[in-house]
């Protein structure tokens, strides 16, 4: 997350390092691990890819599409469904669009 300091004469922003790494790590970890077993996921990483973003960035945007999902499961008091989950569902009616086409 972004930081901007500013004075009178000039405006910087600089990188927030203060973070819990271990949770940053484990979080990566997850969306890096996750691309190989989700459809959705491996989809999001593919597409940042191939707007020229280079792998760390690629699982950065990945793992702040999880923290929506794991947000809204927290909020909603429920259990994370791929079935339930918006992208995967498109992805499976396009699928089977295709399919039957």
């Amino acid at each position: 997350m972004p930081v901007t300091k500013e004075s009178g004469k000039g405006r910087a922003v600089n990188f927030r390092w203060a973070v819990n790494t271990r949770a940053r790590k484990a979080l990566a970890t997850f969306a890096d691990n996750s691309r190989h077993a989700s459809p959705w996921a491996a989809q999001l990483y593919a597409q940042a890819r191939k707007r020229g973003k280079r792998h760390p960035h690629a699982i950065r945007i990945l793992m702040r599409a999880w923290l929506r999902v794991m947000w809204a499961c927290w909020h909603n008091n429920t259990a994370y469904d791929p079935v339930n989950h918006g992208a995967e569902r498109r992805m499976a009616e396009t699928k089977s669009e295709k399919s039957a086409a």
